[in-house]
């Protein structure tokens, strides 16, 4: 078994460049620390130091160990934080992830009922476009996009959350900003703002609808995310088109369209980790979800905002 105490110290000894940098950085003498990394050296039969110039640096098997080391520290230190929470009287953690246009839209409602619920749980809130495709390294509920039915593999399951249409965000002095819906083909002749930097699933379903309707769009502006594009508009370089939920907090001037004639649809499913999904915040967290959209559908079915 390897000494996780003189692991920390031997990466400490790499970071900092040198044994007497990594003793001052720990607070230990320099001879400790020495001693700590001839022993891990004994432990392993490995050389992982070899001097450079007035400090040292790792060798091939030393930088292999230190990779290894960073990903058992920050389990350890996962561990450690949980034993935090234990003492503490927290009663756990729940793991979240989305993608950027939930974050924005639905994920404040959500954090708010999940604080107000389960005062005592961590929330560990990550952005992320994708599912991992390695378990441990999700999400107990992840919110994301998909196929209208897809697999999230053994051990996970997802639940429909809503199909989520396109609009196009057009500046409000546009001829067609007083429209209730827009075909596709009627955009030929815009200037295309894009607003998808990954060229994911969510691009290609619009690019594939506009193949549909008989064309392909030139795009004008090549923006990063869904807010800058939306400023482009703003600012009368062009128009874009992306889906309904990256249209929920426009700014003034400028207005959000359907688009019809194919109309264009992304699923969003919530995908909870079955460990955790009999566990009362991840019960909350789902059920606040469909809440959030229930709550939005149901305001866009008024005349409210747009479908969210």
């Amino acid at each position: 078994m390897l000494d996780v105490h003189r692991l920390r110290i031997f990466r400490s000894v790499v970071a900092s460049g040198s044994v007497a940098a990594a003793a001052a950085n720990l607070g230990y003498t320099p001879s400790a620390v020495s001693q700590h990394v001839t022993a891990l050296q004994r432990e392993t039969g490995l050389a992982l130091l070899e001097r450079s110039g007035r400090g040292v640096r790792p060798t091939a098997a030393g930088l292999e160990l230190a990779a290894q080391a960073d990903s058992v520290l920050a389990r350890l230190g996962e561990a450690e934080s949980v034993v935090a929470d234990l003492r503490a009287g927290r009663t756990g953690r729940l793991s979240l992830a989305y993608f950027a246009s939930v974050g924005a839209a639905w994920l404040p409602q959500v954090v708010d009922r999940l604080t107000r619920e389960h005062p005592g749980v961590r929330l560990d809130l990550e952005l992320r476009e994708t599912i991992p495709d390695v378990a441990d390294d999700r999400a107990d509920v992840q919110v994301v996009v998909a196929q209208a039915t897809f697999d999230p593999g053994t051990g996970f399951r997802a639940h429909h959350l809503l199909d989520d249409p396109y609009v196009v965000v057009l500046p409000a002095g546009h001829p067609l900003a007083a429209r209730d819906e827009i075909e596709l083909a009627e955009l030929v002749g815009e200037r295309w703002v894009d607003n998808d930097f990954a060229r994911g699933w969510c691009r290609r379903n619009l690019l594939e609808a506009c193949t549909a309707a008989g064309f392909s769009p030139s795009f004008h502006v090549e923006a990063h995310d869904y807010p800058t594009a939306i400023a482009m508009v703003r600012a009368g370089v062009g128009i874009t088109v992306l889906p309904s939920l990256g249209a929920v907090h426009l700014p003034p001037g400028t207005v959000a369209v359907p688009v019809v004639r194919p109309v264009p649809l992304r699923s969003i499913h919530a995908v909870v980790r079955d460990a955790a999904a009999t566990t009362p915040p991840a019960r909350t967290a789902l059920a606040a979800l469909r809440d959030v959209v229930a709550g939005a559908s149901a305001e866009a079915r008024t005349g409210g905002a747009v479908p969210a």
